[in-house]
């Protein structure tokens, strides 16, 4: 699942200035996206403009760092990339009202950056709920879409039911889509031990043959969170400094934003009736070998809705791609890119 600066912070600096900076990640700067402020971090490997910059959108529960690993690889193969903080995360304004966080309104948020940025096109990347994002910008805004890269995420047809109904039928009231339409209960269970549920969320994958045993349980978030017991940093796909950075990110913005994503699943669906869903823009789609909650199957005839499409699987990773399989990740992205996108 912006205008004018708010701080008078120096300007985009080239991605070699970035490069020498002794962080693994560049500093923010706040960017006043139609009312609503959002961090963006950005590597400029591309100063000429040559090519349309990528933009990079997290998803759930993450924030731009999780595109640590990617924004100066990206920079360094000659490309100006940029990540932000989504409405609702990390340094990003975090307004509460549950309708702000609708595919329209978060689509709106990338075209008001673009505007304050001044770009007329981006190439849109994005992870988890950032990938459904991402194919919003190619359904919503296929003016402002120069291309679209989703990882983990697929596009289906619009089904002929609200999805919420599907998945309880599918897999009953316990799957977390579920449980976070309830106003306020999530997030305040969360709240309750940050580094704990991080702790949770970062496992390992599972292997294929497990994923009977596991299936429906594994999507009681709420439940496991509940039952749990934290697992040792050193089995976990990120380090304890990520953690600590989320912990740290979470402690200022709180849940409600990113769960609110969830509690516009129904709404999203009745936004689309009647639109075109095809996507025009030449997309890529990169699946996780192992990942449970979006198993690259779920990609089967994206084709139709999406021609211009290039799919790739990456091996010997769950969910976590970014974190789990960087260089693996990255050289698909920069191939793809580079091909697509020549100067």
């Amino acid at each position: 699942m912006q205008h004018n600066l708010l701080g008078a912070i120096a300007p985009c600096l080239v991605y070699r200035h970035l490069a020498r900076m002794p962080t693994d990640f560049p500093a923010p700067r706040m960017i006043d996206a139609s009312g609503v402020a959002l961090a963006i971090y950005e590597a400029d490997g591309d100063p000429e403009r040559r090519r349309p910059p990528v933009l990079l959108v997290h998803g759930w529960p993450e924030i731009a760092y999780s595109w640590r690993n990617q924004i100066y690889r990206l920079a360094d193969a000659g490309f100006r990339v940029i990540a932000l903080d989504l409405k609702g995360f990390g340094r990003s304004d975090a307004p509460r009202e549950k309708e702000l966080y609708d595919v329209e309104h978060l689509t709106g948020d990338l075209v008001a950056l673009l505007d304050a940025l001044e770009i007329k096109r981006a190439i849109f990347c994005g992870h988890d709920w950032g990938g459904a994002i991402v194919w919003g910008m190619g359904q919503w805004r296929p003016d402002r879409t120069a291309g679209l890269i989703s990882i983990c995420t697929p596009l289906r047809p619009r089904p002929p039911v609200p999805p919420i109904e599907i998945l309880k039928q599918r897999f009953t009231e316990k799957h977390y889509f579920v449980q976070f339409q309830a106003p306020d209960a999530p997030e305040a269970l969360f709240d309750s031990d940050i580094e704990r549920f991080f702790h949770m969320v970062f496992q390992p994958p599972a292997p294929r043959e497990r994923w009977p045993s596991l299936i429906p349980a594994i999507y009681d978030l709420p439940g496991h969170f509940r039952a749990g017991v934290a697992r040792p940093v050193d089995s976990l796909v990120v380090s304890q400094d990520v953690i600590r950075i989320y912990v740290e990110a979470y402690r200022r913005s709180g849940f409600t934003g990113g769960i609110n994503i969830y509690r516009n699943v129904d709404r999203n669906w009745a936004l689309m009736e009647g639109r075109d869903e095809v996507i025009r823009a030449p997309s890529l789609w990169i699946g996780a070998e192992l990942d449970i909650f979006l198993p690259p199957e779920f990609a089967e005839g994206m084709e139709a809705i999406v021609p211009d499409l290039e799919k790739h699987v990456i091996a010997h990773s769950g969910h976590w791609v970014t974190w789990e399989q960087p260089e693996a990740l990255n050289a698909v992205l920069i191939d793809w890119l580079k091909r697509r996108f020549s100067v």
